[in-house]
C-alpha cells in the first residue's frame, strides 16, 4: 500500500516531524488539529469558534487526502474546559449530526498555546 502525507504548512510539521494527515491504503488518520492559522490562535475564548475551526482544517486535509467527512470513524477532542462541552459539542454535531462516529471528549491541563481551548484528532476509512 502506498503512502500519502499531507502537510498544511505549519512550521511545527518540519519543527517536530508530523503530517496533518496520513493515509495508507483506505485509512486516514488526521493529526491532532488546533484552531491555529499561521501562528494566530483563532477565535480565543470562544470554544465553539474554536472547535468549528478546527474541523474545516480537518475537511480540508481529509479531502486532499482524498476522504469526506462521511468516512470519519472517530474524532476526539483534547479541551481545556469541560464545562465548555455544549459549546464544542455544538460545532461537532454541526458537521456530524448525521454521521455519528464514536468520539471521546477529554479534559487536559494544557495545549501548546494557552489560549487554545481545543484540540482534535480523527481517524477516517474511506468506503470502497
Amino acid at each position: 500500500m502506498s503512502r500519502k502525507n499531507i502537510s498544511s504548512g505549519a512550521k511545527w510539521e518540519d519543527i517536530v516531524g508530523y503530517s496533518r494527515a496520513v493515509r495508507i491504503g483506505n485509512i486516514v488518520e488526521v493529526s491532532g488539529t488546533a484552531p491555529v492559522d499561521g501562528d494566530k490562535v483563532i477565535g480565543i475564548g470562544d470554544a465553539y469558534a474554536q472547535t468549528k475551526f478546527c474541523l474545516q482544517k480537518i475537511e480540508k486535509a481529509l479531502v486532499e487526502a482524498g476522504a469526506k467527512l462521511k468516512d470519519v470513524v472517530r474524532t476526539r477532542m483534547f479541551v481545556t474546559d469541560i464545562t465548555l462541552w455544549k459549546e464544542y459539542g455544538k460545532a461537532h454535531g454541526e458537521f456530524f449530526k448525521h454521521i455519528k462516529p464514536v468520539t471521546s471528549m477529554i479534559e487536559v491541563k494544557s495545549l501548546i498555546d494557552p489560549q487554545m481551548l481545543i484540540e482534535i484528532e480523527v481517524s477516517a476509512v474511506i468506503e470502497d
